[in-house]
């Protein structure tokens, strides 16, 4: 990576830039660069894309036309075409390194806060960004959640606090950002594919710490505690037991804080449990990150547990849909690896479990050891659906196992699939069930986005449960 981009107009004017991916990050990084003068060309497996700007397939790339290349988050480094922009010698960029630069020059006053994990890091950065707001600051959360962070920082809103999201992949290609405080949620199997093994994926989250003065991190996650031992840096931990002075946790049904207070010794409690909703254990964990975040910069308890009142989950992670002679039906479609489905199946007591899409290289052995004893039956779909089926013969062989063949092309209007496994659930379900789309899977071999997925099985629902009375 080169120097600090000290004026964006200069440093681009005139150049050509080759955007890796026109999707919705590369989209906006080509629209910031283009406006400070950059000629575009957007690279994309495909060319037909709409886009203002050129749009041209890799194999029809010359790299050496090209003064640097903006990487979309899900390129790898094995990709022919970066392969040869390193060979040839073009600067690779990224969009966070990018918007960061363009920060330093038109509002040095804002300060970036970050979270990163495997699960839950939209719920926690939204909480975050609440307290701040609460506090009278002008915060907003982005990044791998609501806007790209390029477009938060040339927002006419001028914001003072950004509050970024980062997948494992934006964390792979950024060098420059600089973050006050950075929290990291829990490590578990995710991205396989893309990463090739567990520490080169807990490598790149980890790598967020390199970036932030303060590191706030989940003491009850193994993974992390011993990963990040001998990293020297100021650490703050949270905890659902008994904080330790310097911790954040839990005492009896208040959240306490020992790590922001003057005397360590001392404790203040920042909410109640049942401020949270839902007051579920991964919650809690997340509203102690978030508390974190916003604590590391002076935000006031009282509007911290006023903004935890007030809040609410999004939609598609346990988003209850409907209550039906005694069956709860949950979509959890957000749920789309094994450690996310494992603590959303752990929420109920008799689970109709409906799973399966693309693994992205998860094992599934350990969330069914795990969760085996709340789980009634499964309905499986999707392309990976084997693991979970297999997984489930080897640790609970007599749970009821249901498939459900029906085929759907992604994006049509018709939601037979899910209408079918919907009756499926219908015929399974008693009185004290709740029936859980929490696939374990991510989405993109049947549905357009794991939204896509939630709001169909929310129709179906809808449709078959709610209208049949």
């Amino acid at each position: 990576m080169g120097s600090e981009v000290t004026d964006m107009s200069s440093n681009f004017a005139g150049k050509k830039i080759l955007v890796a991916g026109g999707g919705v990050t590369g989209s906006a990084v080509a629209t910031v660069l283009s406006s400070y003068g950059a000629k575009i060309v957007i690279v994309d497996d495909n060319p037909q894309l709409e886009s203002r700007f050129a749009v041209l397939s890799p194999d029809a790339i010359s790299i050496q036309d090209f003064a640097g290349v903006v990487i979309s988050p899900g390129w790898k480094e094995s990709h022919p075409l970066l392969r040869a922009a390193v060979t040839a010698g073009v600067e690779l960029l990224n969009e966070i390194d990018i918007a960061w630069s363009i920060a330093q020059e038109i509002a040095p006053h804002q300060k970036w806060l970050a979270l990163t994990g495997t699960n839950g890091k939209t719920t926690t950065v939204e909480m975050a960004a609440a307290m701040l707001q609460r506090a009278g600051l002008k915060a907003f959360a982005c990044g791998n959640v609501g806007d790209t962070v390029i477009d938060a920082v040339t927002s006419k809103e001028s914001f003072d606090y950004l509050i970024l999201e980062l997948s494992s992949f934006q964390l792979h290609w950024m060098r420059k950002a600089r973050f006050v405080s950075g929290a990291i949620l829990n490590l578990a199997d995710d991205h396989l594919d893309w990463h090739g093994s567990f520490d080169a994926y807990c490598d790149d989250k980890l790598s967020l710490l390199k970036h932030c003065d303060l590191a706030i991190l989940n003491k009850d996650e193994s993974e992390i505690i011993n990963r990040t031992k001998n990293i020297e840096l100021r650490k703050v931990h949270f905890t659902l037991h008994t904080p330790a002075p310097g911790e954040l946790g839990v005492v009896e049904n208040l959240l306490i804080d020992r790590a922001f207070v003057s005397d360590p010794q001392e404790a203040s409690m920042i909410a109640a449990i049942s401020d949270i909703v839902p007051s579920l254990p991964h919650s809690v964990s997340n509203a102690l990150a978030a508390a974190g975040l916003a604590l590391s910069v002076g935000a006031p308890y009282q509007d911290i547990q006023s903004a935890l009142v007030g809040f609410h989950p999004g939609r598609h992670r346990i988003e209850t849909i409907a209550s039906s002679d005694g069956i709860s039906w949950v979509n959890d479609s957000k749920a789309t690896n094994p450690h996310a489905a494992t603590a959303s199946i752990l929420s109920y007591l008799s689970v109709i479990w409906i799973a399966g899409g693309l693994a992205k290289g998860a094992d599934m052995n350990t969330l069914v050891k795990r969760a085996k004893e709340r789980i009634k039956a499964v309905i499986l779909i999707g392309a990976d659906r084997e693991l979970i089926e297999s997984a489930m013969a080897t640790h609970s062989p007599n749970t009821p196992i249901i498939k459900i063949d029906v085929k759907h092309v992604k994006g049509a209007a018709s939601n037979e699939l899910m209408e079918a496994v919907v009756r499926a659930a219908q015929d399974l379900a008693t009185s004290g069930d709740t029936v859980l789309m929490a696939p374990a899977c991510a989405s993109m071999d049947q549905f357009m986005s794991y939204a896509d997925r939630g709001d169909r099985f929310a129709l179906a629902v809808r449709t078959l449960v709610c209208d049949e009375k």
